[in-house]
């Protein structure tokens, strides 16, 4: 999975600016979180994408599927916050 996020300005100067480099920096730290998921999933042996949670998921998906979540967290924390 590969998030990507594209902002086009006119200007880049000011809050206009700002705001662009804000959203470029917010994807780019969603990109490198799904790209340590996918590298997670491989060092364990799965498929990123492929499981379908449940009673069979495995310890290693849910573990990697928590950081996963703690690493998005911190992108939202670190960009978005005011």
């Amino acid at each position: 999975m590969l998030n990507l996020i594209f902002c086009v300005s006119f200007s880049d100067a000011g809050l206009l600016g700002a705001a662009i480099a804000l959203c470029g920096g917010y994807g780019a730290c969603q990109t490198a979180c799904n790209t340590m998921w996918v590298a997670c999933y491989a060092a364990a042996g799965l498929v990123a994408g492929a499981a379908t949670g449940g009673a069979t998921i495995s310890a290693a998906a849910l573990a990697c599927n928590a950081l996963q979540g703690t690493c998005m967290a911190s992108c939202a924390v670190s960009f978005l916050a005011a």
